[in-house]
């Protein structure tokens, strides 16, 4: 994959995770299940086949300090961050730019930097397939979860006629992208067939990407042609905050993907999980015979199904089921594992107060 390249993306917020999920240290700088943070199990998997100095990240300049220290191995000028945040579009194309320079007709691969994979064999062989179909069909790729059950929290991505030009992993020609479904939609989804969970990881030549967006996002590519013309110069900060300010803010999804005749998808049967809530991080970490998990000194009295992670104070749970308590320096969270996708109303909450302090 000698002319292949990453690009991770990890300018996310994380509100999900707080308390252990701050401003200037999101989830994907967060240790969840081992020793590396995600954004480290990311550039390490990706590593096994991709040179380091061919890894790219995309960033908030609010996290270039974390950043920058947890990813020592990569070349400084391999961080490009965002003055502000613009969804999904303008940060490839920003990152797109500097590639383009290097190797206008190389393979790119964008990945979230704060999804579990596991199978890292088999992630290399789909994106080796995924790679291959970008290159011979110039094409861009999606790689689709295969569906495990009714998820109503992931977009779909519907598929038409499987495709074989040698790769090996199924693939298919994609009818079209679809919206998170209702319960009712999803499970007729499933029972259908044809239909994979959209994973967020892209692979597309640079200059076919760079080509999309001139034909699907006209107003994004103008300014990303006017933002070329200072990258490597003294004004590059001045005109990349001047003008990425003013740039649309809008997703790949929507910006190309749904417009796009040239889509494909490559079938995901690794494990897989955005890890959108601490429920998810309970459902993969280690339990005790009481389906209990911890991180951290805890004493459980006749309390079953739950995550405490408090590594630097001792915490007891009595008498309750399905709870989670994650305690971060001066800030504790209690709540119900079936309410952990409410945790960011309670950012919202903590905004309204101006309680800057505990973000």
């Amino acid at each position: 994959m000698s002319n292949n390249y990453c690009l991770i993306m990890a300018g996310g917020a994380g509100t999900r995770f707080w308390p252990r999920s701050r401003v200037k240290k999101p989830k994907q700088y967060l240790s969840l299940f081992g020793n590396q943070s995600l954004i480290q199990e990311t550039v390490s998997r990706f590593a096994n086949f991709i040179p380091e100095e061919s890894i790219y990240i995309v960033s908030a300049k609010s996290q270039k300090e974390v950043l920058e220290e947890q990813t020592a191995n990569l070349p400084k000028e391999n961080l490009i961050y965002e003055p502000v945040g613009k969804n999904t579009l303008p940060a490839i194309g920003l990152a797109a730019l500097f590639i383009a320079k290097k190797d206008p007709d190389g393979i790119l691969i964008v990945s979230p930097s704060d999804h579990l994979i596991q199978n890292d064999e088999l992630f290399m062989q789909t994106i080796g397939s995924a790679t291959m179909i970008a290159d011979k069909k110039d094409g861009i790729v999606t790689i689709g979860i295969t569906p495990k059950f009714p998820a109503t929290g992931y977009g779909y991505v519907k598929t038409a006629d499987e495709i074989t030009i040698g790769q090996s992993i199924k693939s298919y020609s994609v009818n079209k992208f679809v919206e998170k479904p209702n319960l009712k939609v999803a499970t007729e989804y499933l029972e259908s067939g044809g239909f994979f969970w959209n994973s967020g990881i892209f692979v597309f030549k640079v200059s076919v990407f760079l080509e999309s967006v001139s034909k699907y996002s006209p107003r994004l590519y103008a300014d990303l042609l006017r933002i070329n013309e200072f990258i490597d110069t003294d004004d590059y900060e001045e005109a990349l905050n001047r003008i990425y300010n003013e740039v649309e803010s809008i997703s790949i999804d929507y910006g190309i993907l749904e417009k796009a005749e040239n889509v494909f998808l490559v079938q995901g049967d690794f494990v897989w999980n955005d890890l959108g809530s601490w429920e998810e991080v309970y459902k993969y970490g280690k339990k005790d015979e009481n389906q209990n998990s911890q991180k951290g000194e805890v004493v459980f009295i006749d309390t079953k199904n739950s995550y405490v992670y408090a590594p630097d104070s001792l915490v007891a749970v009595v008498g309750l089921d399905d709870v989670i308590v994650v305690q971060e320096g001066d800030t504790i969270l209690v709540c119900k594992r079936d309410h952990a996708e409410e945790i960011k109303q309670v950012v919202g909450e903590i905004n309204k107060r101006k309680l800057n302090q505990y973000l």
